[in-house]
């Protein structure tokens, strides 16, 4: 059996893994990664992120041309299947396919394919698609292995009509209806996608409000937005049952309801990928969602051996992960930029998306904060008139004695980019971080970026 030393092992080359994997490398390190599909990327290239927001953005353009009368002149509204849709998403996994292979290529970054498993804790054996094993041992590892849809076993997932966030990739046809179960993000993005296309989306949610980690406002509008795209959206709901009748798909609710889609999509919760690392031959348990814990520096219960990304829970997002693993590799190389990944925002790609930064207004009403609102409706920017997308807001909470920004949220065209204009301004200190940052500086104009201004001077127009 072949064994190989290196410096650092990852496993994993979803973002968390090339995060540390890059950065040990370029701190001079002997770096090897393990990647259990045939090609880097991890579940974020191939399953995830990047597959569902290509999706959506395609979505998104076939919407803007079947409702702009601009476009009439062309011809007539046209209807677009989701495996035509599909072929976009293709296209950029292969891009970013291409574009991660030469990161480790060009920084000298060994790749082994196959089922990592650990032997000892400093041992990893790796098993190729061809059942060839290969050994190889490290001072430093780091997991990285993601996460995949959580499976109730009750539910048969080999059915051609019921579909996980994985599987639904795979759909080779456009369904009439579909039951979405589950409410979260990858739910709500995939109900604005369905229903984009036409289909008939019954979305159920298993509590009272859509993504109540959200802002109440923002909240609330996006389940406005989806009703008026022909969502059917059930609050507190649970499923009893999944049952595949002729010609469809049946959810047997507790509450005694029925209902009955072409299609039924499970997008209720995640679990880690670490059922095949062999982490009871080392000592580390996980929880019961598979996933990993570890303290502010992102080690595990065995120092050396550190984990990031979606395989320890909390945010579970691509740019988190990232950055987890890059703190990872910045603390076993006692780098000084380290850093605890906990001011995240949000980016949820809904149509119209969200991304929000900072508090909430009902966290500061329960903390008696004493904040005002300032507001910007996408309506009156000139920006999104020009570009049609009149759909949203940015409001900004603060506090009405300081001025210090507090949170950040926005809902529309381009939230995801806008909200790090307030993130770069929360993040200042002293006056750089008020109010008054948004009401002294010129903005480009027509611009989205133009409402923080425009919801500066709305603010401090509400104190007195």
């Amino acid at each position: 059996m072949a064994v190989y030393n290196y410096d650092v092992i990852v496993i994993g080359t979803g973002p968390a893994g090339e995060g540390a994997a890059m950065n040990a490398a370029k701190h001079g390190k002997k770096v090897a990664v393990i990647e259990q599909q045939q090609l880097v990327g991890g579940n974020c290239t191939h399953k995830g992120t990047i597959p569902s927001k290509a999706l959506r953005h395609a979505v998104k353009q076939i919407i803007h041309f079947n409702t702009n009368r601009m476009f009439r002149d062309i011809g007539e509204p046209r209807f677009f299947s989701f495996p035509k849709v599909l072929e976009r998403s293709n296209r950029v996994i292969e891009k970013q396919v291409a574009l991660r292979t030469g990161f480790y290529a060009r920084n000298r970054t060994d790749v082994f394919f196959g089922t990592a498993r650990f032997v000892d804790p400093n041992t990893v054996e790796v098993r190729d698609h061809h059942n060839g094993i290969e050994f190889l041992k490290a001072e430093r590892i780091v997991i990285a292995t993601g996460s995949r849809p959580y499976r109730p076993k009750d539910i048969n997932f080999d059915h051609p009509r019921i579909y996980c966030s994985d599987s639904i990739l795979s759909l080779s046809h456009t369904p009439r209806s579909i039951i979405l179960y589950g409410a979260g993000v990858i739910g709500c993005e995939y109900a604005s996608i369905f229903s984009g296309l036409g289909v008939k989306v019954d979305l159920i949610d298993n509590r009272e409000r859509l993504l109540s980690f959200l802002d109440d406002e923002i909240s609330d509008s996006l389940s406005y937005h989806l009703r008026n795209n022909g969502v059917l959206i059930r609050h507190n709901e649970e499923y009893e049952s999944v049952e595949v009748v002729d010609q469809g798909v049946v959810l047997n609710l507790k509450s005694g309801k029925k209902l009955k889609a072409d299609a039924f999509m499970w997008c209720n919760g995640r679990s880690g990928n670490t059922e095949e690392l062999g982490l009871e031959n080392i000592g580390l348990e996980v929880n019961n969602r598979g996933q990993l814990s570890v303290d502010d520096h992102y080690r595990t219960s065995i120092p050396h051996i550190y984990a990031a990304g979606d395989v320890i829970g909390w945010p579970s997002l691509a740019s988190a992960s990232y950055d987890q693993g890059r703190s990872a590799a910045a603390d076993f190389l006692e780098e000084p930029t380290f850093r605890f990944i906990d001011d995240v925002p949000t980016g949820i790609y809904t149509i119209p998306e969200i991304s929000s930064l900072g508090k909430t207004e009902r966290e500061l009403t329960e903390a008696k904060v004493p904040y005002e609102v300032g507001q910007a409706f996408f309506r009156t920017l000139a920006r999104a008139q020009i570009t049609g997308e009149t759909t949203g807001m940015l409001k900004i909470l603060f506090h009405r004695e300081t001025l210090e920004i507090l949170g950040i949220h926005c809902f529309g065209d381009q939230a995801s980019e806008i909200v790090h204009i307030g993130q770069a301004v929360m993040a200042q200190e002293g006056e750089a971080n008020t109010l008054n940052y948004f009401v002294n500086t010129t903005f480009n104009y027509p611009t989205m970026a133009e409402a923080y201004r425009v919801a500066a001077i709305n603010g401090l127009n509400r104190v007195f």
